[in-house]
């Protein structure tokens, strides 16, 4: 099987020494090309011309974002000529990875994807398509994605991204930005519209981790059904605080008077009044006045 590696030599997780023992280890089932990304959305150009080029099969070594990159690159292409999508963690939090099952740690993660490849294992998974770029796990716009923000701005000043810095800056974005509620959810069968504050869209559970701790504003969401949506119509401390405690409970999930789901959607969209923070899969895209949502069934094929 013919197949390209694609490494981020930035990932969080990985060195120069595991990176030459993952691509070792896959010489010994893979007809194997390697390629390094240079800069940002080079993942995706390298995904597009391995489809292009014929190979069967696009490994990605890297975070969240390099993953999206690399999903966005295999799905430009027509179905029938698309490559199967293996990961192996390199990021910080890697939630696509752990969200299909698989270890966080990337030398258990490779020994999981051999095996998968020796029993020619895989799954086909739907995806999330915001507007024209597709997303594996989540989107969201307000506090969700302003927090995103905050994180990304930390890292470009040389911080970790750890789960204390996620906590930190959600703080500081709650209790010292306004967050009114100004964006709104319109459901292509449901004319009523009501404003809200925050808006987390999510393909599959969980919507990411806090550590080892999974968090699940929808926890039914599936890579096998349509989207799955949690709103919040208002951010006030009381009922705020009581819905972290109740997506980070191990069994609970969000309910209350200021708390708006929806599962399982084909389609919506989210406008705003204002331009809002807008993230896809943990990338902060910037500010959007409105985004078309849609599940893409059966989109992808995994090896895992």
């Amino acid at each position: 099987m013919r197949a390209l590696l694609i490494v981020n030599p930035k990932a969080t997780t990985t060195s120069a020494r595991s990176r030459d023992v993952l691509a070792g280890a896959l010489r010994s089932e893979l007809d194997l090309e390697l390629g390094y990304t240079r800069r940002r959305g080079h993942a995706g150009h390298l995904a597009r011309q391995a489809a292009e080029d014929g190979l069967e099969l696009v490994v990605a070594l890297g975070g969240d974002g390099t993953v999206n990159e690399v999903v966005n690159g295999l799905m430009a292409g027509p179905a029938e000529t698309r490559p199967a999508l293996a990961v192996v963690p390199g990021g910080s939090t890697n939630v696509f990875v752990r969200a299909l099952g698989l270890p966080k740690e990337w030398s258990e993660a490779t020994g999981v994807l051999l095996q998968a490849l020796r029993e020619g294992r895989s799954r086909t998974i739907g995806l999330g398509l915001a507007d024209d770029r597709y997303f594996t796990f989540c989107a969201g716009l307000g506090l969700d994605a302003a927090v995103t923000r905050r994180v990304e701005r930390a890292r470009r000043k040389g911080r970790r991204s750890t789960p204390g810095l996620y906590l930190r800056s959600t703080l500081g974005e709650y209790f010292f930005e306004r967050h009114p509620a100004e964006l709104t959810l319109e459901l292509p069968d449901d004319p009523d519209e009501e404003r809200l504050a925050s808006i987390i869209v999510q393909n599959t559970a969980p919507w990411t981790f806090l550590g080892d701790r999974p968090v699940h504003p929808s926890p039914d969401a599936s890579f096998d059904l349509g989207l799955d949506v949690m709103a919040l119509r208002v951010l006030h401390v009381p009922s705020t605080m009581r819905t972290v405690a109740q997506i980070l409970a191990t069994d609970g999930e969000p309910r209350g008077r200021q708390v708006l789901r929806h599962h399982d959607l084909a389609a919506f969209t989210v406008t705003s009044s204002t331009p809002q923070a807008f993230q896809l899969d943990g990338d902060y895209l910037g500010e959007r006045e409105q985004v078309r949502f849609a599940a893409v069934p059966e989109a992808l094929r995994v090896i895992c």
